[in-house]
């Protein structure tokens, strides 16, 4: 069963590569929710740079107004700088293909742990990794809605995507992890 979990760990991750550059690569899904352009940008980043020298997550609020607070209805703009330029691209690359090798792996292994009742069906083993996606939509993408953050629209974009990632991603590693072998190699008892 081993063998079985490192091979549905290795299709799942092939098949979440290829949606990624399908979906990103070609259509440019994330990148019109993560990289919007604003107009005058070389003034915003000069101004960004010398106000923001060390690596982290920041909130832009407006002034407040004495005795009120901060004014209803202006907005709230949030800033992460992790402390990267351009260069580490191909490092930030390597260590997203190995996310994407280990998760579906490790989901895989949680597969092979379900009960006969799930492993008996395959559509049942694809629903086990479109719930890790669902899981990972409310826990992950649907937490960054707020002040500061994405707006709702965006959200929900994004946790489309990830049950949909993980639904693809099941799709090609429940085919390869089927009941009536344990972790171990040993028939199922139970």
């Amino acid at each position: 069963m081993l063998n079985r979990i490192v091979a549905a760990g290795a299709g799942g991750a092939l098949v979440l590569v290829l949606w990624a550059f399908v979906s990103n690569g070609i259509f440019g899904f994330k990148s019109r929710v993560d990289l919007n352009r604003i107009p005058d940008e070389g003034r915003v980043y000069e101004v960004l740079k010398e106000s923001i020298v060390s690596p982290g997550a920041y909130i832009l609020n407006p002034t407040p107004v004495p005795g009120v607070g901060f004014p209803p209805g202006e907005p709230v703009f949030s800033i992460r700088y992790s402390g990267m330029g351009h260069e580490a691209a191909g490092r930030m690359l390597l260590l997203d293909l190995a996310v994407a090798l280990v998760a579906p792996t490790l989901a895989a292994w949680l597969l092979s742990l379900a009960s006969d009742r799930v492993l008996n069906r395959y559509w049942r083993r694809v629903a086990f990794f479109a719930v890790i996606g669902l899981l990972v939509a409310v826990f992950s993408d649907l937490p960054k809605a707020g002040i500061g953050g994405y707006p709702l629209s965006s959200v929900l974009l994004l946790s489309a995507y990830d049950v949909a990632s993980w639904t693809l991603c099941g799709l090609a590693a429940a085919w390869l992890i089927r009941r009536g072998v344990s972790v171990v190699g040993q028939p199922r008892t139970a």
